[in-house]
């Protein structure tokens, strides 16, 4: 059996795309033969995000990363966060000359810029050296992957997203009993979000706006406001 080793800096407890989309691609690589083991902020202390505290930064030196993973069986290294594991991760390839790949998960260029004062040019320019020297980057949308060409990003692969069958399908769909067509947002309340910008839509339908709110985020009092009333909106 294939066994690969994800490195990430986002895992559990947070509620994610990036941490379910690894969780669902463990589960399917297993039924084609293949075994993900995960180094995580788990296996290391740990201290808040300064604008998010319910992200943990792992403690994770050089040294201590190259331990664990000199001491691990396999057969190929995947650097899925370009945080302090992924980076640590990322030199110990280097230095050991071993192939690895990496992925390109969110515009986190655009999030720094929104939490911090830092320019989203030089977030692009460290993660493009951060990414180029790997084997590939695995980008979900042929957009993005386009986006990150034009700004000097080397070796793209197109890693699509899937729908789990057995969890969203017609059969359990529940239909919203309201005037048609409905513009939906369903997502958790963040400044890199820009919920903002769909409340302020002219659309000529019913806006309904779902939000699974994630605590500490500083711009969920701001627009709770307006939530509220594209809710009642939305409602008969």
């Amino acid at each position: 059996m294939t066994r690969i080793l994800v490195a990430t800096d986002a895992w559990k407890p947070q509620i994610n795309g990036v941490v379910r989309s690894l969780e669902s691609v463990a589960r399917a690589l297993y039924e084609f033969g293949a075994e993900i083991e995960f180094l995580t902020p788990q296996d290391f202390t740990t201290i808040p995000l300064p604008t998010d505290h319910e992200i943990r930064l792992a403690l994770a030196s050089c040294r201590s990363v190259e331990k664990r993973l000199d001491g691990a069986a396999i057969d190929h290294i995947h650097i899925a966060t370009e945080g302090p594991i992924g980076f640590a991760a990322r030199r110990y390839c280097l230095r050991m000359k071993r192939p690895f790949t990496t992925s390109y998960h969110t515009r986190f260029p655009e999030y720094i810029a929104t939490r911090t004062r830092i320019p989203e040019s030089v977030t692009y320019a460290f993660l493009r050296r951060f990414h180029n020297a790997g084997c590939g980057v695995m980008v979900s949308t042929a957009s993005i992957a386009d986006d990150l060409n034009k700004r000097g990003f080397q070796r793209l692969m197109h890693w699509s997203r899937g729908v789990d069958h057995r969890q969203f399908t017609p059969a359990k769909a529940e239909a919203f009993d309201l005037p048609r067509p409905i513009f939906l947002y369903a997502g958790r309340l963040a400044p890199e979000k820009n919920v903002e910008a769909f409340l302020e839509l002219d659309l000529p339908a019913r806006k309904l706006s779902l939000a699974m709110v994630h605590r500490g985020v500083p711009c969920k009092r701001p627009i709770r406001k307006p939530i509220s009333s594209a809710r009642k909106q939305a409602m008969p």
